[in-house]
């Protein structure tokens, strides 16, 4: 009987392990502070992105960031199929993990599983653009507010991700 509570107990413990360390932060990186969602909020552009299965394929790839009633955030990403030209949509919900003045949430697109959308760097005058990762180095985007970033922008945000250890030279710059 103890042999069956304790596997349980493990498979509970690997359960729980998984699921936060899904909005963790990747060793190294911080995330901004001083953050204000309300300035956040509206659409913005995918400008590049590493490779994952959830946006292959896609291109004019956006995302609309409303206020939620309970404090949340609704979250509605686009973009186009490239081979069938059709738009695709998934809709979410995020919600701040530590404080709303941190730029750290976390985004469910599949029920109760959450997803880590940290922002480690953002244009605080303007709110012009802003570079995600996820829990871990295999996830970054970077965004704006247009569908470009002067070159001088997008060059020095990659290399912002290249010295945290982001693989930059795989990044996939998105049509718009």
């Amino acid at each position: 009987m103890f042999k069956h509570l304790l596997k349980k107990v493990i498979g509970l413990s690997s359960l729980l392990f998984a699921v936060t360390a899904c909005t963790g932060i990747p060793e190294g990186v911080q995330v901004i502070d001083n953050f204000e969602m309300q300035r956040y909020l509206g659409t913005w552009y995918e400008i590049a992105r590493l490779d994952h299965p959830f946006e292959r394929g896609l291109q004019r790839i956006s995302a609309e960031y409303r206020l939620r009633e309970d404090g949340g955030i609704d979250v509605l990403n686009q973009g186009q199929n490239i081979e069938s030209q059709v738009w695709e949509q998934a809709e979410g919900v995020g919600y701040f993990i530590d404080r709303p003045t941190q730029g750290r949430l976390k985004v469910s697109f599949f029920g109760p599983f959450y997803g880590a959308y940290n922002i480690i760097a953002l244009d605080k005058v303007n709110y012009s653009y802003a570079m995600i990762v996820g829990p871990d180095r295999d996830f970054l985007w970077i965004l704006s507010r247009s569908k470009q970033l002067p070159a001088a922008t997008l060059d020095s945000l990659i290399q912002q991700a290249k010295s945290l250890g982001f693989a930059t030279e795989q990044l996939i710059y998105v049509k718009q």
